[in-house]
């Protein structure tokens, strides 16, 4: 694969991030994020695997149904009979001798409707209180998803923006080890400062191989995600709006979250799943009563049939079935009921509880998340004029060459952490928004219109690429032509 990104005005905002196979860059449109979370939302296995779950838990409320509605069954049967009898049977019976062949044919036709069954009347209302989880689990299956995917698309930028800032530190590291070599060799300097600098430059080298890994493993997961490998995708924008969240009082979240969190709902669902459940196993020590109707038909060509023709029957009435004793089977599933009502209220509180934290925990992120941007930014600046100056005390001699290399390495960290907060802003922006049940494809498209939408590109990091050094000393500047 080669990495391709795209020339911008701010040296670590690539517009376009794009892997390709083979050794050529296909002119594609950028994927942006609304684009890949509506192919997730089509294609992702596991939000499909809860779909069909969703639509089986359905249509177990209408099998339950079905024991209250009319039952009807037919059965019927054609025998051929052979019969064979001796001189004795005859004499007995006062038949005459003889053997006898005969067929028979019956059919029984019935009907049942129940009048009262409370079993399978709590099976039904169990099986809707299941299909009022299924909702939220839903739900939540579907946040959870829209969540995986932004986390995946920013942390593919977030390694990109690191690995631009991993290259530009090998670069510049690596010019500083050719001019040591070159001092070296004119007897400016001692070997040690050289091998400072190589060492220096083989952990960029490390750290610019690792950035690199990461973006791969990151594509990999958004593929993994959608089942889709993009080309492309838009990058964030400098004019992304950094801000607490709104509205700023963090009760207001918490509140959101517990009244409309999908997982606290669903296990508020689950109570009223197993409350049902214990009226469903007291409703075993209650009679069944029900209607029934029925109508049988029998022919024969036999001979010993003393009236020729056929038999007809039919019966209507009500039958009633009371449990007596059920070898303590009812008691045990009354008692295993209320366990199980008993559990899921502490799963409900356990879950109410485990929101408020992640709400409020990742309220006060995203509030630092602010200035730690803003203080990120400004580290960026200071270390270039710490770098700046160290590189001028160098050259007359008041710093040695690891003074420039750390300064050299601060840069580039600072780089990369800046980078790092801002990504770590938008996903903690959008992890709030999921905990307080607020997290939907509007959402999305919010954080979307973040995005820039330009398409120019140049290749990295082959031999025409363009000086990343002189990019990460030159922050604001306007692109090179050409490049």
């Amino acid at each position: 694969m080669r990495l391709a990104h795209w020339a911008v005005n701010a040296p670590f905002r690539p517009l376009l991030l794009a892997v390709l196979t083979a050794s050529f860059i296909a002119p594609a449109q950028a994927a942006d994020l609304v684009t890949i979370t509506r192919d997730a939302l089509n294609n992702n296995t596991a939000l499909a695997s809860a779909r069909s779950e969703f639509s089986g838990v359905e249509a177990a409320r209408d099998v339950a149904r079905g024991g209250l509605l009319p039952q009807v069954n037919a059965s019927g049967s054609a025998t051929h009979n052979e019969q064979f009898e001796s001189q004795g049977a005859a004499r007995n019976t006062g038949a005459g001798g003889g053997d006898d062949s005969y067929n028979t044919v019956s059919l029984t036709l019935e009907a049942t409707q129940a009048l009262f069954n409370a079993v399978t009347r709590q099976e039904v209302t169990q099986a809707e209180r299941q299909i009022d989880q299924q909702v939220y689990l839903l739900a939540a299956t579907e946040q959870q998803l829209l969540i995986d995917v932004a986390s995946a698309y920013f942390d593919i930028l977030r390694a990109y923006e690191v690995l631009e800032a991993r290259l530009a530190q090998e670069r510049a590291i690596g010019r500083q080890l050719e001019q040591a070599r070159e001092q070296f060799e004119v007897g400016l300097i001692a070997i040690t400062e050289v091998e400072e600098a190589r060492a220096s430059f083989d952990q960029s080298r490390a750290d610019r191989i690792a950035a690199e890994s990461n973006l791969q493993v990151a594509f990999e997961v958004l593929e993994q995600l959608t089942g889709q490998r993009y080309a492309s995708i838009e990058a964030l924008g400098d004019s992304m709006p950094i801000a607490v969240p709104s509205p700023t009082d963090r009760n207001y979240w918490v509140e959101q979250a517990i009244e409309r969190n999908p997982q606290v709902l669903a296990q508020q669902a689950g109570i009223e799943v197993s409350r049902v459940g214990v009226e469903l196993a007291r409703a075993g020590r209650l009679p069944t009563v029900q209607a029934f109707a029925n109508y049988q038909y029998a022919d024969s060509d036999s001979e010993l049939v003393l009236v020729s023709g056929y038999v007809t029957s039919a019966q209507v009435g009500v039958s009633a079935n009371v449990p007596i004793y059920t070898g303590g089977s009812t008691s045990a599933s009354i008692r295993q009921g209320t366990f199980q009502l008993e559990s899921s209220q502490y799963d409900f509180e356990s879950q109410r509880r485990t929101t408020i934290q992640q709400v409020r925990s990742l309220y006060t992120q995203v509030s630092n998340n602010v200035e730690t941007v803003e203080a990120r930014q400004q580290a960026i600046v200071s270390n270039r004029s710490a770098l700046e100056a160290t590189r001028a005390g160098y050259e007359v001699g008041t710093r040695n060459i690891v003074d420039v290399l750390n300064a050299e390495q601060s840069l580039y960290n600072a780089i990369a952490n800046y980078a790092e907060a801002r990504y770590d802003y938008v996903v903690n922006l959008l992890s709030l928004r999921q905990q307080a049940g607020l997290l939907d494809v509007e959402a999305i498209e919010e954080v979307n219109a973040w995005l820039t939408g330009e398409d120019i590109h140049f290749i990295l990091p082959e031999s025409n690429e363009p000086d990343a050094y002189q990019r990460a000393m030159d922050i604001g500047a306007p692109p090179t032509p050409g490049a």
